[in-house]
């Protein structure tokens, strides 16, 4: 009987420290980044704008990084995939040069971009302080079609939204997730 009682006795003291030193019981599944769940899959939405592009801009968030794109009217059309390569708008037979990162997304934006002011190649933002964003690069315009090439540092989650302003502007806004 005090063998019974000692094997009991021993069995609840490991089961006791099993379980406080974490080893217990069935570790839970690790939640989403930042409770993020995008995705990485390709996105498309919205219609062909006349609204030209005005401006590239960029931002950081605790999650995320975050390209804005500002035009002088309402725009909300995009089609933005990963891609092994981007090409140049219009005849899409060069590569749009010198992007930066693991992973690029291609981004096309259904709206001109004749009043930006950039050239085809060109860098049109500073990225150096993000933690996702390696390159935002100029791919040019064709009949009311704008691509440019985001680097990223990985294939990594990203959303997009299109919001209204400020006053009569409007801006599609692709975010970046830092980890899955």
């Amino acid at each position: 009987m005090r063998k019974v009682i000692r094997g009991v006795v021993s069995a609840l003291v490991a089961s006791v420290l099993l379980v406080a030193a974490g080893g217990g019981a069935a570790p839970a599944a690790a939640a989403p980044f930042c409770g993020l769940t995008w995705g990485s899959g390709d996105r498309t939405a919205g219609e062909l704008s006349t609204a030209g592009l005005l401006e590239v801009r960029t931002g950081r968030h605790e999650c995320w990084d975050r390209v804005v794109f500002e035009f002088n009217g309402s725009a909300q059309g995009y089609a933005v995939a990963y891609r092994t390569e981007v090409l140049t708008e219009g005849r899409g037979l060069d590569l749009v040069p010198y992007t930066a990162g693991g992973a690029w997304l291609r981004v096309s934006l259904r709206a001109p971009s004749d009043t930006f002011g950039a050239t085809v190649g060109e860098h049109t933002a500073n990225v150096l302080p993000y933690d996702t964003l390696r390159d935002v690069v100029y791919g040019g315009t064709f009949e009311g079609y704008s691509t440019f090439a985001v680097g990223v540092r990985a294939r990594l989650p990203f959303r997009l939204l299109t919001l209204p302003g400020p006053g009569t502007h409007s801006r599609i806004v692709l975010d970046v997730a830092h980890q899955w």
